[in-house]
């Protein structure tokens, strides 16, 4: 019986209701979980019947309106596949490298090289590799797709939790180890809500340009074979090289719909999810909300399946390793012979390798005539000046807007989606227009690569500088707002040193992005026309359709080395004074 205050009435029949619709609305819910994991098996058993297929390179590219849905489809598993590779990749680099101090600055020099070394430079090693490790299915020529719109999302995602690791407060970890949590504890209890932030930002950074470089990964040229994939970056590709405009705009909205939908059911609910995992001694006031998260938390099956499943297993997990651990407490620690033996073959396995790929490398290098190597230096110099400038003017809007987005979850609303749609949409779709227009205004495309870097590479920028302003401790905003800080003195005492190691995150995956991107932006098909202007990414993709390998070797391996060069001089010490001077602690 329902006890109700003194003067309060309610009538039965509200009050049935009231009950009805507590009780049906988790019953709606599960319902709705239910059929999209119905509708998730559907789409495997669809995708597995193409990929077991016979292989095929030659699609014609439909650009009739009614066959975009099956190419979104096909484009949104491929780029989905490549997030979840792209994320697996970068917990496990992330982590060796900041606890490994041996391999540390080896491993961040790897980082370094990767994400310079544009999509088109992997593209052959990667396709024959996997044609040939899959031979007579669709597979092959997918996963190599998978791989190279891997190659364009993997590396930011790593640096971030890299930074993260190497930021996380020295009282957290003492705490961690005062209560003897094992690897695995730690990691899931400690580093990884740690970086949830940044993770979740950069992770969008990292699927947007996945849709960036989408045309370049499933229709290319590569020696005498035209591959092309069905899918959304094709159609898109194909339309742009007719002319179709009409074409462009229904690739376009398809695309943006499909942005819009993975923002409001995918990253709104991480993002108002991850807001727990704020670095902060008082909550704040303003948090981010997410009716579909709501739903999700407050569904009667998925309670059912945590309570019985998922924490049962862990704990079990967590039991197993805690007496684990204990029984290796009580026996000495001992190298076994095995153990070093074991060290020393996979060394010398891997010195193998690589003395291999190097000789053929050499080989390959030589056949390239001198003046060509001085074209390519030249070439260097010109692209390296664009990129200066793509970084020069990305930041001086993006780290402003970045941080207003950052502090005001109302902002945040309306501006994330926008952001997502800006930095998702191919600019090689849009180009042609934006090539006009500076043509009109008296440039060229010397000019307008400067452009299509930008509308590239800005991103990386803005979205770490708003991880930074969301991560940005409550009370520190609060002490700002009790001693009346100016708006100068908020920027020099709280907003820059918070933020500086998200900051530097950006500019470092910005500047491997924006050389990455040189490849689309100095060379760029127009209605059957190729255009063109000196440049080392215009090298590059020449190189590619022509199947001249050794001139791609030898201006994938300079692009590389002066990234790293600039990195080493220039972003490492700089991230040296972010992790350390402003690192936050209580």
């Amino acid at each position: 019986m329902i006890q109700l205050p003194a003067g309060f009435h309610l009538r039965r029949d509200t009050l049935a209701r009231s009950v009805v619709v507590r009780r049906s609305w988790p019953v709606f819910l599960d319902l709705c979980v239910a059929g999209l994991l119905l509708a998730c098996f559907y789409a495997v058993v669809q995708i597995a019947r193409y990929w077991n297929s016979t292989p095929r390179t030659d699609f014609a590219i439909s650009l009739s309106p009614h066959a975009l849905p099956m190419y979104a489809f096909f484009s949104i598993v491929r780029i989905g596949f490549a997030y979840l590779l792209s994320l697996a990749f970068a917990l496990i680099y992330g982590y060796i490298a900041a606890y490994t101090p041996r391999l540390e600055g080896l491993m961040l020099a790897c980082l370094d090289i990767l994400q310079s070394i544009p999509v088109l430079s992997f593209l052959p090693g990667v396709m024959l590799a996997m044609v040939a490790l899959v031979p007579g299915h669709q597979l092959g020529i997918e996963m190599g797709a998978i791989i190279l719109i891997f190659t364009g999302q993997a590396w930011n995602i790593a640096y971030s939790f890299y930074a993260s690791l190497k930021a996380i407060p020295r009282e957290l970890t003492e705490a961690a180890r005062i209560y003897n949590f094992s690897p695995i504890q730690r990691f899931f209890h400690l580093e990884l809500p740690f970086a949830t932030i940044g993770l979740i930002w950069n992770s969008m950074v990292s699927v947007a340009g996945g849709w960036f470089f989408l045309m370049a990964c499933e229709m290319f040229i590569l020696g005498s074979r035209d591959f092309r994939l069905p899918g959304l970056g094709s159609y898109l590709q194909t339309a742009a090289a007719n002319g179709d405009f009409r074409a462009i705009t229904y690739g376009l909205l398809t695309m943006i719909a499909i942005i819009v939908a993975t923002d409001q059911l995918l990253w709104r609910p991480l993002i108002a999810w991850s807001d727990k995992f704020k670095f902060e001694q008082t909550e704040s006031s303003n948090r981010v909300s997410s009716p579909l998260l709501h739903l999700l938390q407050h569904s009667t099956a998925i309670s059912h399946l945590r309570q019985r499943t998922l924490r049962p297993v862990s704990e079990f997990f967590y039991r197993t390793s805690y007496k684990r651990r204990a029984i290796q407490h009580q026996q000495p620690a001992s190298d076994s012979t095995v153990q070093k033996v074991l060290r020393y073959v996979a060394a010398g396995l891997f010195i193998g390798i690589v003395l291999f790929a190097a000789t053929h490398a050499i080989v390959l290098l030589r056949e390239v005539q001198p003046r060509q190597i001085g074209m390519i230096f030249l070439g260097a110099g010109a692209t390296f000046l664009r990129v200066f400038a793509a970084l020069l003017i990305g930041s001086a809007w993006t780290i402003p807007a970045g941080v207003a987005i950052g502090l005001h979850p109302r902002l945040a609303r309306i501006a994330q989606p926008l952001a997502q749609i800006a930095a998702s949409v191919p600019a090689t779709a849009v180009f042609p227009v934006l090539l006009v227009a500076i043509v009109k205004a008296g440039g060229g495309l010397g000019i307008g690569s400067i452009a299509l870097m930008l509308l590239g590479t800005q991103w990386y920028i803005l979205f770490n500088v708003i991880a930074g302003a969301i991560a940005i401790p409550s009370d520190l905003r609060e002490v700002g707002r009790l001693f009346r800080f100016s708006t100068v003195e908020k920027w020099k005492v709280i907003i820059l040193p918070s933020i500086f190691p998200y900051l530097i995150t950006g500019l470092v995956t910005a500047s491997g992005g924006a050389w990455n991107a040189s490849i689309v932006a100095e060379y760029f098909r127009l209605k059957n026309q190729t255009l063109s202007t000196f440049g080392l990414g215009a090298q590059i993709s020449a190189a590619t359709d022509a199947g001249q390998f050794p001139v791609l070797l030898w201006a994938t391996i300079v692009m590389a080395l002066i990234v790293v060069t600039i990195n080493r001089l220039l972003w490492r010490p700089i991230y040296r004074i972010a992790e350390t001077r402003y690192k936050l602690s209580a």
